[in-house]
């Protein structure tokens, strides 16, 4: 069986876990880790017996990888997802995709002129819960959804919205399938002198209207949407990789009409495992991936447009 050479570009909190999963994958040798921290990509490449760089320049230069994991701060993803499309590499892009939808755009056309496989990394996707609600879920009129949490022991380069509010709006968008005619937001900096926590409220041209909360700074934690439809209301606990269904039960006998939760299993996955073996699978067979970059795109988009009425209410208030 021939072996995919990958690399993982960035070995910090997340990147160490690309690693690993790359690592323990038996059509995969994991070839190099990338950091310009030096202890920190020799560390990486001790633990998982193979080698370190300090620039992504060296991997082009001096070795032949097949597909790289980019797990580096979202103002980097542009230039080096270029430089890697430009040598024929497959990417698995951490989200957002980008910065800007100028730069997404660029990569997902060059991309696409060399047929590159591009994989954005929205990780819920490959949620086992997700995947489940998939075969539920089917024109949603009213969603609300809460993603709280300490403030995180590491960099925020981003504010709330693109760090991780956008984990939302991909799997929102994924089951509207609508075009967005405007958001609401309320939003504050508490640590950083960026949005920490948000609300938006998103309204669809279906009909359908979003409640988005996330928070960086919560004392509780919690990663839950509610779907509600004309025949049932959906839960979804990404965390524990739980849904619950409930349906309106039809009354036997004159009996007053109730509520009945449906039984529903939920095998539960390793999901990072799950993102890394598809981007894997993709690059072997050539098959679209499962968010692509369109898909990174399209979330990237409408966390634009949140981010465009958080500047508009800073600047109504003089904040």
């Amino acid at each position: 069986m021939k072996k995919i050479k990958a690399a993982v570009i960035g070995v910090g909190h997340l990147g160490k876990f690309h690693a690993e999963k790359y690592a323990s994958l038996a059509n995969v040798e994991l070839i190099a880790v990338v950091d310009t921290d030096k202890k920190r990509a020799q560390e990486a490449a001790s633990n998982f017996k193979t080698n370190a760089f300090y620039s992504h320049q060296d991997i082009l230069s001096r070795e032949k990888v097949d597909a790289v994991s980019i797990v580096v701060p979202t103002y980097l993803h542009y230039q080096i997802a270029k430089d890697f499309i430009a040598q024929g590499v497959d990417i698995l892009l951490e989200k957002p995709i980008t910065n800007t939808i100028e730069e997404a755009d660029e990569l997902i056309r060059e991309a696409g002129n060399r047929k590159i496989i591009l994989q954005v990394g929205h990780l819920e996707r490959f949620n086992a819960a997700v995947i489940a609600a998939e075969d539920v879920v089917s024109s949603p009129l009213f969603i609300e959804c809460h993603r709280l949490s300490p403030f995180p022991n590491r960099g925020a380069d981003v504010d709330v919205i693109l760090d991780v509010m956008i984990h939302d709006i991909d799997i929102i968008m994924n089951f509207v399938k609508s075009e967005v005619e405007s958001v609401d937001v309320v939003s504050m900096p508490v640590i950083t002198d960026k949005a920490d926590i948000a609300n938006a409220r998103i309204r669809f041209a279906n009909g359908c209207i979003a409640s988005v909360t996330a928070s960086r700074v919560s004392n509780e934690r919690a990663r839950k949407i509610t779907l509600f439809q004309r025949d049932a209301y959906i839960i979804i606990d990404y965390a524990n990789q739980n849904m619950a269904v409930f349906r309106k039960a039809s009354p036997k006998n004159g009996e007053p009409a109730y509520i009945m939760e449906e039984d529903v299993k939920i095998k539960k996955n390793d999901i990072l495992l799950e993102e890394i073996k598809a981007f894997v699978s993709s690059v072997i067979t050539r098959t679209p991936p499962l968010v692509s970059g369109e898909g990174g795109r399209r979330a990237l988009k409408v966390a634009q447009m949140i981010q465009k009425e958080v500047r508009s209410q800073e600047s109504r208030l003089n904040i």
